[in-house]
């Protein structure tokens, strides 16, 4: 762990971040003395109800906030922010009108448009009247099967403008997929596109789109969005179906309406991965995604009205309405559908470039494709607007930092975030005032008690342990849908640790103060009884250039677990006894000896879940003989075939 930061913002551009902002007007508002983001932090986990409160005044939420800031402090689950609190999710996004660019898109090289302010409120507001007119109101579901496109923003709006409830996923799901979600929650409406493009070809969905919605008896109308241009006869081949313009063509632009709710009234319906499982529907409440959204964006990202934020992402990953909610602090939001490598590998920072984007987000796996591809945006593009980089959905390895430094931007701010589904938000991310070292997450976020625990429940640093959260924040889930008596929602996050917040990764405190996530827990590797995170392995097998990618279970085997490592490599490179020795090698000295797996095996693909995770416990499951219960949830579940029966793991 190296001592020497990668970056630092410097005095003047750390004074100036709006978290430093806050935190002067929490000392004026309540007599203290607080000069940094740590003890700021310590702050807003002391005293929850207080610092919520002032988020909500700090970023001027509209609605009533209500005589009770927090009852209930001390139950988890059970605690409730604001529960006298009313609000409207949309209402709060939609605060900006007139002209400029509100949502630019993108759908790789085929299509290209953009929607002013003035535009997303006519359409919000054609959208919301078309609904109204179909019976949806408080607490109906609205599902949609779309892409990242404007529309998408722009009927999330609409629904969320009346009370109802959104819930999505990505056109790429298959027929199973789509009804294991959204047959659950029994959409009143199915919103869906036509078809997508993908890497330069175009996919229809006429026969998906007719087998989902014969199975979605609730679902009184399905609306098709255009896309491919193909709407009218996609609407004229699936039940019930109208396209989008005929859905809105009754309804002139007129201004906005919102329904207040109950600030923990649902807004959204998210689901785990089910790769274990019919998928949990995660239900989050509008005033607590709300107050964490914009906490994330302005005070641990520094967002400022006109900004330009990007994320690459899908309707499919919770990290789009992170995306969306970027419009509340008056960014314009820079939408990309389709593969970031077509139709060249620095697209992304083309459009980075072009549309002079400040917030560059995207995955860490992209981060690493693109060092494997040699892409030097340092050398061709001009990326002086971009002041933030931001990386999830997996452990950031530490030389994918070098890599980002040295090779895409020397000045800027690299926040490498994780949280999750469950929680629409981060547990640990950026800070804007503090340097970045290499490998490492920056801090827990702003009212978040976050720690890592050893297995007896003891506060442990630089070490490797559960991460927790021991009080009670603003963006819990308010319930699992279909779980009446809470009892699925209890066994998700606190059975392990009573009354405290068990997320399930596997964590490290650094000396920086800072975290490293070593991977799930359910995925750790106990080979000998000792815990190993699978991003260990990982991050010192992907340095090697002929290793695309690569994934790590432990096999039960001879009364003990040995670790298996299965790599999927270049084109044209075959794995033998030197690549072999090279790679344990690179584990050995680079993680340690009980690292070192006790096979290696090319694979020709990873299975990985729709947004793109890889997927230990599905491989480890294949490899035990046992089923996968639920392939739907993957992207390429053919893969898995790839890891039956392997005749190298019988000895």
């Amino acid at each position: 762990m190296s001592d020497t930061p990668l970056w630092t913002p410097g005095a003047e551009r750390a004074a100036g971040t709006q978290v430093m902002d806050f935190m002067r007007q929490v000392n004026a508002r309540h007599g203290l003395s607080l000069s940094s983001y740590k003890e700021l932090h310590a702050w807003s986990v002391a005293h929850p109800d207080l610092f919520w409160d002032q988020v909500w005044d700090y970023c001027g939420v509209i609605g009533e906030k209500g005589a009770r800031l927090l009852i209930d402090g001390d139950k988890m689950p059970g605690a409730q922010f604001f529960p006298d609190g009313q609000i409207n999710f949309a209402e709060n996004l939609l605060r900006k009108t007139g002209p400029g660019d509100a949502l630019v898109f993108r759908g790789e090289d085929k299509v290209a448009y953009r929607w002013s302010w003035a535009d997303l409120h006519a359409f919000v507001s054609r959208a919301q009247q078309a609904l109204a007119a179909a019976g949806i109101g408080k607490g109906d579901r609205v599902a949609a099967m779309l892409p990242n496109l404007p529309e998408s923003v722009g009927l999330m709006l609409a629904v969320t403008s009346l009370g109802a409830i959104w819930s999505s996923c990505s056109p790429d799901f298959g027929e199973r997929g789509v009804l294991d979600r959204f047959g659950q929650i029994e959409p009143k409406i199915f919103i869906a596109v036509d078809g997508y493009w993908y890497n330069g070809k175009s996919i229809d969905l006429t026969e998906r789109l007719t087998a989902i919605a014969g199975q979605l008896p609730t679902a009184q109308k399905v609306v098709i969005v255009p896309y491919l241009k193909t709407a009218d006869a996609v609407a004229a081949k699936v039940p019930r179906a109208v396209t989008l313009d005929a859905f809105l063509k009754d309804f002139a632009p007129k201004p906005v309406t919102f329904t207040r709710v109950p600030f923990n009234h649902p807004v959204y319906i998210l689901y785990s991965s089910g790769t274990t499982g019919v998928p949990k529907c995660i239900v989050h409440g509008g005033g607590g995604t709300l107050l964490q959204h914009l906490k994330e964006h302005r005070l641990q990202s520094d967002v400022r009205e006109g900004d330009r934020v990007f994320y690459f992402t899908t309707l499919g990953w919770m990290m789009w309405n992170w995306l969306v909610s970027g419009i509340g602090a008056g960014a314009t939001l820079i939408l990309w559908d389709g593969s970031p490598f077509a139709p060249k590998p620095d697209v992304l920072f083309d459009y980075a470039q072009d549309e002079k984007i400040t917030l560059f987000g995207t995955s860490a796996k992209y981060i690493d494709a693109c060092k494997k591809a040699g892409v030097q945006p340092a050398k061709t593009h001009d990326l002086s607007s971009v002041r933030v980089m931001t990386s999830t959905g997996s452990p950031l390895a530490a030389e994918s930092f070098d890599y980002v430094y040295s090779d895409i931007k020397k000045d800027i701010h690299l926040a490498s975030i994780s949280g999750g589904t469950d929680i629409v938000s981060c547990f640990v991310l950026g800070d804007p005032t503090a340097p970045v070292y290499r490998g490492e997450i920056q801090a827990a976020g702003l009212g978040m008690a976050v720690d890592v625990w050893s297995d007896d429940g003891k506060h442990i640093v630089e070490e490797k342990g559960e991460l927790v959260c021991v009080k009670p924040f603003a963006s819990m889930p308010v319930m699992f849908w279909n779980d009446p008596d809470g009892k699925k929602y209890r066994a998700a996050y606190f059975e392990r640790f009573p009354n405290v917040w068990c997320h399930g990764d596997f964590a490290e405190w650094t000396k920086h103060g800072g975290m490293i996530i070593h991977g799930r827990s359910d995925a750790t590797l106990n080979p000998g009884g000792v815990r190993i995170g699978t991003a260990e392995i990982y991050a010192q097998v992907e340095q090697i250039p002929e290793v695309l990618e690569a994934i790590a279970i432990g096999q039960d085997f001879d009364g003990d677990v040995r670790v298996i490592l299965f790599v999927r490599l270049m084109d044209g490179v075959t794995l033998d006894d030197a690549l072999r020795e090279t790679i344990k090698k690179k584990i050995r000295t680079g993680a340690s000896p009980r690292h070192v797996p006790a096979k290696i095996i090319q694979v020709a693909d990873i299975p990985r879940t729709k947004s793109g995770k890889i997927t230990e416990l599905a491989v480890r499951d294949v490899v035990h003989g046992r089923p996968v219960k639920n392939t739907e949830a993957l992207a390429n579940p053919e893969a898995l075939k790839l890891y039956e029966g392997l005749a190298e793991l019988r000895r």
